[in-house]
């Protein structure tokens, strides 16, 4: 049994492509379900998907990698040697080493944020209701969340950083004197949008509007702000009102179009819009980053912005990476004890099959004598001597075998195993002050 991890992140794959391979929470169990029914021989699989990344892990037959990749490419409508480019593959320590990381925010473009482990958990669970969570795949994300949480206790790598969200009021602020004197829009109504119109509405602007497919949702959110809210299909005609525009959904092609922002410009007379699209795949078609007054930046975009303070942070990653490091030997440690080659499972196990094939036996010795008539104290008394009689057998006979040197190492061994409570102790020397 191995484990290994295949995906692609921000380091590794450009916007677009990673648009291809993103899935929403309600998306996690079928495509798992599909996932596993194409690779009969991969009995554990998670797939953790996110603005920033996609993984599967799995646990079983490392062969199962490459038809894996093949799989996921198919999926994502790209050719294998396109996702092979990007793609990295993580086996045994390493994976386990990469989602320690990923847990506790050192693989996050943002340097220690705490979203993802959410992410993460929502991605265990959606895995576990597929039935797809097996006791590998288990111990290694609640082995996860635990060093994630003593790293978040016990270092201060999520001190001075800055939110992708908190980046977007910071850029907003740069482009308008006073963001008290705009209107923002918020396309969505999901956590990152409440996020980030949490961080705008610390700021007094103007206005603020909520615009969501379901407009339930999206009327808990705005009544929580103080902002208007309205139908998703309202947002090309009333575009043109809002300076700021900010858009996380989970539509899988751009809702927001370049017609759309070529009116709402003219309409303007060509005064600046800000724009932050933070959803993977898009939410507004790429080409509109090449219009005049329009300012629009990506998650990708945000980067270099969300990496001050990372030199605070640095002596908080080396303490996080000897955390983690002493998680990764402790479950590979665990990985081995299950391993039918160097662990003591599968021994457990044949002993346990051995002492139950001896119970059966006698206590079907015991009901023939019980049968014939033969008194109750007798046949307990033959019960338990041929239970005892046949536990002993062996460690009885390996005492009379080798010579004196084997002798004595097993009668030490034995004498640690059934004597314990007869072993002399070693006095004690008198207490110390």
């Amino acid at each position: 049994m191995s484990v290994w991890a295949l995906g692609i992140n921000h380091n590794t794959a450009p916007l677009d492509l990673r648009g291809r391979f993103a899935f929403a929470l309600d998306q996690i169990q079928p495509t798992l379900d599909g996932y596993r029914q194409s690779l009969a021989r991969q009995p554990e699989a998670t797939l953790l998907s996110t603005c920033n990344r996609t993984e599967l892990y799995g646990a079983g037959d490392q062969s199962a990698v490459d038809p894996t990749l093949e799989w996921l490419a198919r999926t994502g409508g790209v050719s294998s040697h396109v996702l092979r480019d990007h793609a990295y593959v993580l086996r045994d320590d390493q994976a386990a080493r990469h989602a320690f990381r990923v847990a506790s925010g050192l693989d996050s473009m943002v340097l220690g944020e705490a979203q993802i482990l959410g992410q993460m958990k929502d991605a265990v669970r959606a895995a576990s209701d597929a039935g797809a969570l097996g006791t590998t795949l288990h111990q290694l994300f609640q082995r996860s969340f635990a060093v994630a949480k003593e790293v978040r206790s016990s270092t201060e790598i999520g001190a001075h950083s800055i939110s992708m969200t908190a980046a977007a009021v910071r850029l907003a602020s740069q482009l308008f004197e006073d963001l008290r004197d705009i209107q923002v829009l918020f396309v969505g109504a999901g956590e990152m949008i409440e996020l980030a119109a949490t961080h705008f509405a610390a700021r007094s602007p103007k206005g603020m509007a909520i615009a969501n497919r379901t407009l339930e949702r999206g009327e808990k959110l705005a009544s929580r702000l103080g902002a208007q809210v309205m139908r998703l299909a309202e947002v090309p005609d009333r575009l043109h009102e809002f300076d700021a525009v900010i858009s996380c959904t989970a539509s899988t092609l751009p809702i927001i179009g370049l017609g759309a922002v070529e009116r709402a410009l003219k309409k303007r007379r060509h005064r600046p819009m800000f724009m932050v699209d933070l959803a993977v795949p898009r939410d507004i078609e790429a080409e509109v980053k090449g219009l005049p007054d329009v300012y629009l930046y990506t998650v990708d975009d945000l980067a270099t912005v969300v990496q001050t303070g990372k030199d605070h942070r640095q002596a908080a990653v080396a303490q996080a990476e000897a955390i983690i490091d002493a998680g990764v030997l402790s479950f590979m440690h665990w990985m081995e004890q299950r391993d039918p080659a160097h662990g003591v499972v599968p021994l457990i196990q044949q002993i346990n099959a051995q002492a139950d094939e001896w119970r059966a036996i006698e206590l079907a010795r015991a009901r023939r004598l019980l049968a014939r008539g033969e008194p109750v104290e007798a046949v307990l008394e033959a019960l338990s001597r041929g239970l005892t009689q046949k536990m002993l057998h062996g460690t009885l006979a390996e005492l009379h075998t080798g010579d004196v040197t084997a002798r004595a190492a097993t009668a030490q061994t034995v004498s640690r195993l059934f004597l314990r409570d007869e072993l002399p102790k070693t006095p004690r020397g008198p207490a110390q002050n």
